[in-house]
């Protein structure tokens, strides 16, 4: 269980707040340090979280989880307005800055740092996280901001995935949740949080926002890119399925046969993720078989935004029904 700290101690522990590591509309993070000797992370929660709700959230949330790739809350500090929660100390920060050469934080040495394979290897414990939130505790877990800056790297390269401000838990067998607002960020949250009549809220919505950190992490690039240098690769999930679907191969430079391989089957899978409906997405169960299978087993999925009966016309093929069909048949 985690421990419960005086604001005293998050003083001495943080070195009276001396090394800031970020901060957020959440509040702001400082380095700090236990008696153990283990370096942690602390989250001082600013005014507008000073209600507690999202704190005490986070805190009954994160207690109840123990996987090697979701964040282990060490401890927290609930006195008067001050709140504070205590996490390990991740040394290699946040996945965003190795996947995106225009992030402010990365350097190209840290993006060149991170292989084909170790991003693939990043992508597979990411899910299995993130299906051991949905299936693998006592209340289901919905985390509602899966995204880059949440994935954060051990002193391996271990994903860890952390921010449970947003989460909700449900009992283990709610299939559709209710929620008084949408929750996520922009670019990440499912569309059914805007649009009611596509399908209901559910753990759905992670695998949404799996797909497109997914996406992004096979691209090395953020989904939407206004500054690309050409108009039809703005959008990168439209692009590249577009490409796919045109039989074309993905022009990479200094890559091998086998790294092209996981590139490929990583947006397949991520093209799955992000389908409009949510009862055409796969499970995280699903998503990890896929991920973990071969390239050549994958089938391509319907268009994953609003289509044009232009569109080709195998996305409505007996092949990719099949498929469709063998994704739900276990969930």
């Amino acid at each position: 269980m985690p421990i419960r700290y005086a604001y005293s101690d998050i003083k001495k522990i943080t070195n009276n707040f001396s090394e800031k590591l970020g901060e957020g509309g959440f509040g702001t993070v400082y380095k700090g340090k236990l008696r153990s000797g283990l370096f942690v992370a602390v989250k001082m929660l600013g005014k507008s979280t000073a209600t507690g709700r999202e704190f005490i959230n986070e805190v009954a949330t994160s207690g109840r989880i123990h996987h090697v790739n979701v964040v282990e809350l060490l401890g927290f500090c609930f006195e008067g307005p001050k709140r504070a929660l205590v996490y390990e100390f991740m040394p290699n920060g946040s996945l965003e800055k190795y996947i995106f050469c225009d992030c402010k934080e990365g350097t190209e040495e840290e993006i060149a740092s991170l292989s084909w394979i170790k991003m693939y290897d990043i992508s597979c414990k990411v899910a299995s996280g993130i299906d051991y939130l949905h299936r693998g505790c006592d209340m289901q877990i919905l985390h509602f901001d899966i995204k880059p800056h949440n994935i954060l790297l051990d002193k391996n390269f271990n994903p860890i995935i952390s921010d449970f401000g947003l989460a909700k838990s449900y009992a283990a067998d709610n299939s559709i949740v209710t929620l008084t607002a949408a929750r996520g960020t922009m670019g990440y949250m499912a569309p059914e949080m805007f649009y009611k009549n596509i399908g209901g809220i559910s753990y759905k919505a992670d695998v949404y926002s799996f797909g497109m950190l997914l996406m992004e992490m096979a691209g090395r690039r953020k989904n939407s890119n206004p500054f690309v240098d050409h108009v039809s690769q703005v959008h990168f999930p439209s692009w590249v399925y577009n490409q796919f679907s045109e039989g074309k191969e993905l022009e990479m430079e200094d890559v091998t046969e086998e790294e092209l391989k996981l590139v490929k089957k990583m947006i397949i899978v991520a093209l799955w993720c992000i389908q409009m409906k949510p009862s055409e997405r796969p499970p995280m169960n699903k998503v990890i078989e896929m991920l973990e299978g071969h390239v050549e087993h994958l089938v391509m999925p319907p268009k994953p935004f609003l289509y044009t009966k232009e569109d080709p016309a195998e996305i409505n093929s007996s092949s990719t029904q099949s498929f469709l069909n063998s994704l739900q048949s276990e969930e």
